[in-house]
């Protein structure tokens, strides 16, 4: 595949990085020692076309290829991860779906306030007690003449707390994945609420929540796809969020590869720059071949999608890959600052408690694996 940028794709790359300078990083440390991101981000990445990038042009998005949204993201995750989770959860796993499963009516209400920040949208999948057998969810919608009522709850759900609408898949027939729908919940709707989740590791500015369905009352119009075909949709909105979320965790290792170079050529130590030390240069050069890797396996499952051709086991392997890189990177990073790269002074420790749950979300690397042997066996390690 050549990847070789188009003039288009670079003035976004560099217009993406230069938002990223200006409204992101100077805020960033700031955002994660209060655990609370400013809202105002919001309508500021709004007015750049970020929050509806991904999305068609006739509903008020940018409409972009797969490659510069992957850009997008790579500049994002580059600056703050937590800021990045707004943008791929709105466009990837919320907009992308509603566009591709939506009925007209369902796209006219919510993708233009979508892309102007109106309004957010967030995923419902993970429960309490289902994270990565998602066929075992348990919250229950239930048929009521043209209604359904929804009883049960999500954890873990980013933009929870800030989202107008929710994604919400639910159980409305027997067990296993064919007895899942998915619903398009109003968070204003009676019934509803949502409990901000504190204290995490990392993404600690980014909102995250739980999600409270008690008799939570929407019409069958508010039905994305067809009944008993919820499964179907989830996973491929986990398809588009594993290239964003790999385009996203080569940004991170980027920042771990630009801020341990930076820092190797100030940093004196027996008289020379850290950087003439050869072991430095390792542990330099190994990030920076590791993340080109992650980078390609991103950009090669984006041009799969764009061409319209299968992407999913394609999207596996750049998120898994590119998920334990931002890892590896993040602690070579570490290692390169020494002391200084363990308080906050330097981004480094908030890059790598950021990497880490990179390997959990959206399918945990172990999922991969599985996933990715299944598609090349032709045998489930599932069942």
């Amino acid at each position: 595949m050549d990847f070789t940028l188009t003039s288009e794709q670079e003035l976004i790359r560099r217009s993406a990085r230069e938002f990223c300078d200006r409204e992101i990083v100077p805020n960033a440390r700031d955002w994660d020692r209060s655990e609370r991101m400013d809202e105002g981000i919001v309508p500021k990445l709004a007015e750049i076309g970020f929050l509806g990038c991904a999305l068609p042009e006739e509903y008020g998005g940018m409409g972009l290829d797969t490659i510069s949204y992957c850009l997008v993201m790579e500049e994002l995750g580059r600056a703050d991860s937590s800021v990045r989770g707004i943008v791929s959860v709105n466009n990837g796993l919320a907009g992308k779906t509603i566009a591709k499963w939506g009925t007209d009516e369902q796209k006219r209400q919510w993708l233009p306030g979508l892309a102007s920040g109106e309004t957010l949208g967030c995923y419902g999948l993970t429960e309490p007690g289902s994270g990565s057998d998602p066929a075992s969810l348990v919250t229950r919608a239930t048929r009521d003449g043209g209604e359904w009522v929804i009883d049960g709850s999500k954890i873990f759900i980013t933009l929870g707390s800030w989202a107008g609408v929710a994604l919400v898949f639910a159980r409305s027939g027997g067990e296993g994945p064919r007895g899942i729908t998915c619903f398009l919940v109003p968070t204003g709707s009676p019934g509803f609420s949502a409990r901000k989740i504190d204290g995490k590791l990392g993404l600690r500015a980014q909102d995250t929540a739980e999600l409270f369905f008690d008799s939570v009352r929407v019409p069958d119009s508010a039905r994305l796809g067809d009944e008993g075909a919820g499964f179907k949709v989830a996973m491929s909105a986990l398809d588009n969020g594993r290239i964003s979320l790999a385009a996203g965790a080569v940004g991170l290792a980027q920042a771990c590869v630009d801020a341990s170079v930076a820092y190797a050529t100030e940093r004196q130590q027996f008289g020379k720059p850290l950087a003439q030390f050869q072991l430095i240069q390792e542990l330099i050069a190994e990030m920076a071949v590791e993340t080109e890797a992650a980078r390609m396996l991103a950009w090669r499952a984006a041009a799969l999608a764009d061409r319209g051709e299968s992407y999913t086991l394609a999207a596996s392997q750049a998120k898994y890959y590119a998920s334990e890189v931002a890892v590896r990177a993040a602690n070579a990073a570490l290692q390169v600052h020494g002391g200084y790269g363990y308080v906050d002074e330097f981004p480094v420790a908030r890059y790598l408690r950021d990497a880490r749950v990179l390997t959990l979300y959206e399918g945990t690397s172990q999922i991969q694996k599985l996933l990715i042997g299944r598609a090349l066996t032709g045998e489930s390690a599932f069942v």
